[in-house]
């Protein structure tokens, strides 16, 4: 469901699975469905979400709508007891990601964030370094995410109705790292502040997340320059630095202090595609084995994302 950059990505990526199938294709335009169809090969296009619903064979559904869709689309597949992986963000809002997992539970139906970063080959190894106690007892996380973007009024990334602004498009990355290496920053100190577009979305916001036992997370998000695109992660005995782009990265470099010495080693994690594919290997196990919920991206976390998402947005004062 739905027909923009992304999904084109996830359809490119598909090809490489030799037991995946792109089987039917919605979007609000039937010209637009058709034209993805035509190109990618798919035997079935409709020009509405809910016609969708009346498609046979489907195994689970790919929600990659603007972010404003996301409950309304996950809703209509999980009231017809199709399979869910949305897009993030999950939700506009906490309250929406609530009622999307409550609807997952009651109909028995499998349901993910769509959190690609990680299953990248190069994010997962840094995370486990630092979760074997790689770089000691890790104290700061920081990462970035930032491109130049003229305003266009009719660009849904501008458009408040639809989700728009930094935060939810591209800031969901430094804090879904935060959450992952932290946990959740409650009752944690939750400090933010943003500047705002002439269409009163956000195009830079920059957060810090603070925790009891000394721990800190930094989080810069923008539509306004280009920034470096990277993530580091600081511990007491050496430091992780995931080269750009972090979220998706093909490069680490390992620190490690001994004594007045610091020790770095490079490591490549080269992959093909997109990196979509990954996730969509991941959601065929889920399904091969009966589960709801992901192991990798269980209802909790996105639950917890959600939460912290409309806490910044508090800070920021932006509804």
């Amino acid at each position: 469901m739905g027909m923009g950059k992304i999904a084109r990505k996830f359809a490119e990526d598909l090809r490489l699975l030799p037991n995946a199938r792109l089987h039917a294709v919605a979007s609000a335009s039937q010209e637009r469905a058709n034209k993805f169809a035509e190109e990618f090969g798919v035997p079935h296009a409709y020009g509405s979400y809910e016609s969708m619903m009346d498609c046979r064979d489907l195994d689970v559904v790919y929600v990659a709508t603007p972010h404003s869709l996301h409950f309304t689309c996950t809703m209509l597949c999980l009231s017809n007891k199709l399979p869910v992986l949305c897009e993030k963000p999950f939700a506009l809002n906490a309250h929406e990601a609530h009622k999307m997992i409550e609807a997952a539970g009651h109909h028995g139906v499998f349901l993910m964030e769509a959190l690609w970063t990680f299953f990248i080959p190069g994010v997962q190894r840094a995370l486990e370094y630092v979760g074997a106690g790689g770089i000691g007892h890790l104290h700061t996380v920081k990462a970035d995410f930032g491109f130049k973007l003229p305003l266009d009024r009719d660009s849904r990334l501008f458009n408040k109705t639809l989700g728009g602004g930094a935060l939810l498009d591209i800031g969901i990355y430094p804090v879904l790292l935060a959450l992952r290496l932290l946990g959740k920053p409650d009752p944690a100190h939750i400090q933010a502040v943003a500047t705002f577009t002439e269409t009163d979305v956000d195009d830079t916001t920059i957060f810090t997340f603070q925790y009891p036992d000394k721990k800190i997370a930094l989080g810069h998000a923008t539509v306004a320059a280009h920034t470096p695109v990277e993530a580091w992660l600081l511990g007491t005995e050496g430091s992780v630095r995931l080269h750009p782009r972090w979220h998706h990265t093909q490069i680490l470099t390992l620190t490690r202090y001994e004594g007045k010495e610091i020790v770095e080693q490079l490591e490549h994690y080269p992959y093909q595609g997109w990196g979509y594919w990954m996730e969509a290997i991941h959601v065929q196990e889920c399904l091969r084995d009966g589960l709801q919920e992901s192991p990798i991206v269980p209802w909790q976390f996105t639950l917890s994302l959600a939460e912290t998402l409309d806490a910044i947005r508090e800070k920021i004062g932006y509804t």
